[in-house]
């Protein structure tokens, strides 16, 4: 890896050290070792642009491996889920590989370690060896089967794996001390009866790896040279040496386990356990609903792939669990949308403007521009008309002086157009304004070039030609959350913090443009914020989700 003054985190410091204690660089191997039990969230974004960027820095193969050693939660729908979106975010795995691809050589040491004396089958209940287990300050005590002999430990795990047994009637553990400081060594089990139809292995299989188990010697059979994990499996990394020590050969590689802190997102949520609540008990639509902090949701939502790894990036990797604020992802959304969005007009809150002096049943198709960020300045036509939309909040009938949109006797530049003049209004029975009229200056086309084109006024608002409009369903998004940790306090349920106003779904007004838009086209409303096409959007109805507004307005908000 070139370092070039750059600063290393301390996941590459540990690399570097490796390589200079002589691991050969052609002996890197790294991975994403995804449980496929629900769909991925932002944590796991970050996770996966480390290891796949620790790849793309040193020139070394990422594997791709689903934990799938829990059949009653794993479904083949995860795995698919998973692999779209790593792809989506731009990366690519060099295998494929699956915990199941092990699962006769995980079998086969396991009865080595029986043979060893090193695993026993233990006949009691959860119940009982969770009392037999000690506490953090008091040792364990030993289970009355610790003691069987090799010839009843081979021939009871065999019967298990022929599926002689319930489930909950025996379990396989390692034989190692139940007097450890460190509970998870307090003969740990390795395996456990379960007749559950597997997503790949079918009903080959009645009994399973634990996580602990599978995890280590999985990483030892792929020859992953560096397994990085979640904080919270530091103290599981005494037991994954300990099982590797059990099957090591020193000409091979020895993978090792190092951790890093999970980075929580401000107002949401990323247990998969508490997601798949949200899903289940019908809080949102599924697990890609855009206010979900799942990527499938994020990308649904409108969130860009460069955005979500420039976020990564730029909350880097800590040895400390911290809380980021989501404005800081939004933030990098619009960064990224700023460069790529093309900007187009809509009404989201429409009131009729009515421009008199203009000739009835006249059009005219504007010249606009795509996007001024653009290298190469790309254009497009709108229509332009008698009748139009713009927002309702562009126009005061009696306005104070900081007000620079539409009132009467002030002008204002319709976007890409004429400088009109308020005039008039017309209202319903309840004082409601229901259209506008105003006048417009024949010469002050804009970029005709005429001295009254070129003529200054205080504001410029955007607007759509009423017979050309199309009309739109837009869904606009808050936090899902009012809180910024829902889940941090363990006697209230996380569900109470729901925002009950986190979707509000308009009906807006769009040009005519964007009739041909696809799912996933990203578009600035102009004025508005940034939004996408949903996949409910048909050619005959249109619908787009707001992605993120111009500027961040909750911090405003929740300083209040």
């Amino acid at each position: 890896m070139s370092t070039e003054e750059k600063s290393l985190n301390f996941i590459e410091q540990i690399i570097e050290e490796d390589l200079k204690n002589g691991l050969s660089a052609d002996k890197l191997r790294f991975r994403f070792p995804p449980e496929p039990n629900g769909y991925l969230h932002v944590g796991h974004a970050s996770a996966i642009c480390l290891n796949f960027g620790l790849g793309i820095d040193y020139k070394a193969p990422v594997n791709l491996r689903f934990d799938d050693t829990n059949p009653s939660k794993e479904e083949q729908e995860y795995v698919d889920a998973i692999k779209r979106d790593v792809e989506w975010l731009g990366f690519k795995w060099d295998k494929e590989c699956y915990a199941s691809d092990y699962f006769q050589q995980l079998y086969d040491w396991a009865v080595e370690l029986i043979k060893k004396d090193k695993a026993y089958v233990d006949s009691q209940t959860s119940e009982e060896m969770a009392q037999q287990k000690g506490t953090p300050t008091q040792p364990g005590t030993d289970s009355p089967y610790r003691n069987r002999s090799i010839e009843e430990n081979l021939d009871l795990f065999t019967r298990m794996k022929n599926g002689e047994f319930e489930k909950g009637t025996h379990v396989l553990r390692a034989k190692i001390s139940m007097g450890a400081n460190n509970m998870l060594m307090r003969d740990p089990i390795i395996y456990r009866i379960m007749h559950a139809h597997h997503h790949r292995t079918g009903n080959d299989w009645c009994i399973y790896p634990m996580y602990d188990w599978a995890h280590g010697e999985s990483d030892y059979l792929e020859q992953i040279s560096h397994s990085f994990c979640t904080l919270e499996f530091l103290p599981h990394r005494e037991l994954y040496d300990w099982f590797l020590n059990q099957i090591y050969d020193p000409t091979k590689v020895r993978p090792k386990q190092r951790e890093f802190a999970r980075r929580n997102l401000s107002h949401t949520v990323v247990s998969k356990r508490k997601l798949l609540q949200l899903v289940e008990e019908k809080h949102v639509t599924g697990w890609d609903d855009p206010r979900m902090s799942t990527i499938s949701g994020m990308r649904r939502r409108g969130y860009t792939p460069n955005s979500i790894v420039n976020f990564a990036n730029t909350i880097g990797i800590a040895k400390r669990d911290n809380l980021i604020d989501v404005s800081l992802l939004e933030f990098c959304v619009r960064e990224d949308l700023n460069k790529v969005a093309p900007r187009v007009m809509a009404v989201l809150d429409p009131v009729k403007l009515v421009i008199t002096n203009y000739p009835e049943g006249q059009e005219e198709w504007l010249e606009a521009e795509n996007n001024p960020e653009e290298e190469v300045m790309t254009y497009r036509k709108v229509p332009f008309s008698k009748e139009l939309y713009i927002e309702r909040e562009d126009f005061q009938e009696e306005a104070h002086k900081k007000f620079f949109r539409l009132t009467l006797g002030t002008e204002v530049r319709l976007k890409n157009a004429y400088i009109i003049k308020g005039e008039s209004v017309v209202k319903d029975e309840n004082g409601n304004i229901t259209e506008i009229h105003a006048t417009y200056d024949v010469d002050s086309k804009s970029g005709s070039g005429t001295e009254a084109s070129q003529r200054k006024v205080k504001g410029t608002i955007h607007w759509v030609s009423i017979p050309h409009a199309k009309e739109a369903e837009v869904r606009v998004y808050d936090r899902l959350f009012t809180n910024e940790s829902p889940d941090k306090d363990k006697e209230v349920d996380f569900k109470e913090f729901i925002n009950p106003n986190s979707l509000k779904v308009i009906t807006g007004y769009v040009e005519p443009s964007l009739i041909t838009s696809k799912e996933l086209d990203h578009f600035q409303f102009q004025r508005l914020g940034y939004f996408c096409v949903d996949r409910d959007s048909t050619a005959e109805k249109l619908v787009f989700n707001k992605t993120v507004g111009l500027r961040d307005t909750w911090a405003k908000i929740s300083e209040q």
